[in-house]
Formats: C-alpha cells, structure tokens, sequence
C-alpha cells in the first residue's frame, strides 16, 4: 500500500522530538518520587505533574525540549514508548491542532 503524498510522517528521534507528549495529564502513581513542588492535584482529585500555564509540564527542559528529571520521572513516563501508537496519535493531533505561524513549542522558547 502506497501512502498519498504529503501524507507521510516522520518518526520521532531525540534530536527532532517535539515532546508533545509532556503536554498531556501525567498522573502519579504511588511508586513515584517525584518532588512536591513539580506535582499538583487534578480537578477530580488524583495527584498529578503540575503543568504550567503555556500547558507543558514543568519538568520539561524547554532549552532542550527534554525531560529535566529524566531519571526519576514518572512510571507512566516511563512506559511512553517513542514512535509508538500512542505517541504517532498524539504527535498527529498535535500537528494538526496547531495553526500555520502559531508557536509549536512552550511560551518560554517562543519568539
């Protein structure tokens, strides 16, 4: 089966990642030790990684567009596989809910 042109994606490397995957709700587990200050409580009550107020997490090293606590972070971090099912959804509606010209990377970085 041949894909239409232009509808091809690229897998995600370290280097080209855009890390869409530190916008979504990262819910903490028991087993987690992940510092009070970089946690906060969702509305419906779980404990959660606190995001700020551009939406990312703010673990997120927005220098680099890695995770800044990398060896402690969350188990369901952790379990995020790079270029799997999951991350191809969620990097392809990311993609396609960010406009032409609008900021794709946290406010901190952007212009």
């Amino acid at each position: 089966m041949t894909k239409a042109a232009g509808t091809e994606r690229h897998d995600a490397t370290c280097s080209s990642c855009e890390a869409v995957c530190c916008r979504l709700t990262v819910v903490l587990q028991p087993e987690d030790r992940i510092p009070d200050y970089l946690a906060a409580c969702s509305p419906e009550g779980l404990p959660v990684m606190k995001r700020g107020s551009d939406g990312w997490c703010v673990a997120l090293n927005r220098a680099n567009m890695n995770c800044g606590i990398y060896e402690t972070r969350p188990s369901v971090c952790r379990r995020f596989v790079m270029n799997g099912p999951y991350c191809k959804a969620v990097r392809a509606e990311y993609s396609g809910a960010v406009s032409p010209g609008a900021p794709r990377k946290p406010d901190a970085l952007a212009p």
